[in-house]
């Protein structure tokens, strides 16, 4: 009989992998900005300029104020998507006279940039945080809408039946039933919704705002502090990775391979 591998050496084999992937990409940086023989503006966007702003950047208060600005926008608007999306989701997947009325519309919506509506939100909700929530809360809305009607499309009907034999009200099919049956899915629908918000966030935040990371790397161009630039890019990647990150620890916790 195989004995199991150890937890540690699985980690461990699934790890290095991943830090030679990333040295490979700090390398193409390194030789694509001269190989530390660069001047002028290449010499800026080098990996020992990035990195010493970086730490920089990371002791100066400005740098919190922003990250914190666009944290709570990003949590502001994946609430506001999740309290929208798993509502229609659960009407869509489980009413086929609703999907078949809406879903040619909500595929329309959701193949439009939501960068695209920037022009009329800001028209019609002004500037500052509001028309920024309504981008992310768009764009994360899909993933979201979409895998939660997938989920209970593919929940197993004998639940159903068995709740209905035993005289559940439609309150309590949908809380003891539905609901715990589709929580994965509109987990993995917050995954991609993390991923779509966050590429949103940063343009949202270039237009008629005052705090965020968006801002701050418009700050930078202004001041032409390159090498401030390109590290905040950096921590918008980390930040990024780390939501990811906590996403996919939801999942794996609430449905263990």
């Amino acid at each position: 009989m195989r004995a199991p591998s150890g937890g540690n050496g699985g980690n461990a084999a699934r790890l290095w992998p991943g830090i030679g992937g990333l040295a490979a990409l700090v390398a193409l940086w390194w030789l694509a900005t001269g190989a530390g023989q660069a001047e002028g503006l290449a010499a800026r966007f080098a990996p020992s300029a990035t990195l010493a702003s970086a730490a920089g950047l990371l002791r100066h208060p400005d740098l919190w104020l922003h990250l914190g600005v666009s944290l709570r926008r990003v949590l502001l608007g994946l609430a506001i998507a999740l309290l929208a999306g798993v509502p229609l989701g659960l009407l869509v997947g489980g009413v086929r006279a609703v999907d078949a009325a809406v879903s040619p519309a909500f595929q329309f919506l959701r193949m439009i940039s939501p960068l695209s509506w920037m022009p009329v939100v800001v028209m019609v909700l002004g500037v500052g945080d509001r028309p920024v929530l309504f981008l992310l809360a768009f764009a994360g809305l899909w993933p979201i809408l979409l895998n939660t009607a997938a989920g209970v499309r593919q929940l197993d009907p004998r639940w159903i039946l068995l709740a209905r034999s035993l005289a559940a009200t439609r309150a309590e099919l949908l809380m003891r039933v539905v609901l715990p049956g589709v929580v994965g899915s509109v987990l993995t629908g917050l995954r991609l919704s993390i991923g779509i918000v966050w590429i949103v966030l940063v343009p949202a935040e270039m237009l008629g705002v005052n705090a965020g990371l968006g801002y701050f790397i418009l700050d930078t161009r202004d001041r032409l502090a390159y090498s401030e630039l390109l590290a905040t890019v950096l921590v918008i990647g980390l930040l990024g990775f780390a939501l990811d990150t906590l996403a996919r620890w939801l999942h794996r916790w609430w449905v263990p391979s």
